[in-house]
């Protein structure tokens, strides 16, 4: 068995604060990354931390995401996987990276979303959305519905191994710089 890392993630502003009332949980956003650590992170969001108009696929940076959002939380876990899965997962991640500037936010989407009425635009995800058709397509099928109609709440509730980190990015940050030999001095 292998693993995969889901991190979900709360960040102020308006956009968020509105997303946080329809779902009504603290974490808005979702994050697949292929290691612990967020270093090779991916999602459907903000292509830059500080324009919220443009979004698509990016690959995650915590530090900027931790200069444009200070107080940002995040909750780590992982989910199992078999080393086929991760690999295939890693394959399509990276093929997208490639072709990032081909998708895009599914705007049009939310609405049919708080309907509850399947939607899909070619290349157009919600950052939940991606991740759920990803884990489909790879045989890990966890929300037994259209993965259009999968929210930032739907992945509060999956089986996974525990939390491995919850808390403030800072604190992730700090920690894993300490972790690893990275604090200034040392």
């Amino acid at each position: 068995m292998d693993k995969i890392y889901i991190a979900l993630v709360d960040t102020p502003g308006l956009f968020a604060g509105i997303i946080r009332r329809v779902i009504q949980r603290e974490y808005i956003h979702v994050v697949l990354s292929l290691d612990e650590n967020l270093e090779e992170a991916y999602s459907v969001g903000r292509r830059n931390p500080f324009l919220p108009w443009f979004a698509g696929f990016e690959k995650e940076n915590k530090e900027k995401i931790y200069h444009a959002f200070p107080t940002a939380r995040y909750r780590i876990y992982s989910l199992d996987c078999t080393k086929e899965q991760k690999g295939a997962i890693r394959e399509q991640l990276h093929k997208c990276y490639k072709n990032r500037f081909r998708y895009h936010y599914c705007i049009w989407g939310l609405p049919c979303l708080l309907l509850q009425k399947p939607f899909y635009q070619e290349r157009h995800y919600t950052c939940s959305s991606f991740i759920a058709r990803l884990l489909s397509i790879n045989g890990m099928d966890l929300f037994h519905k259209h993965f259009s109609l999968v929210t930032p709440a739907d992945f509060y509730d999956l089986k996974n191994e525990g939390i491995l980190f919850e808390g403030r990015l800072a604190e992730f940050i700090g920690r894993r710089r300490y972790q690893y030999g990275a604090v200034e001095g040392i």
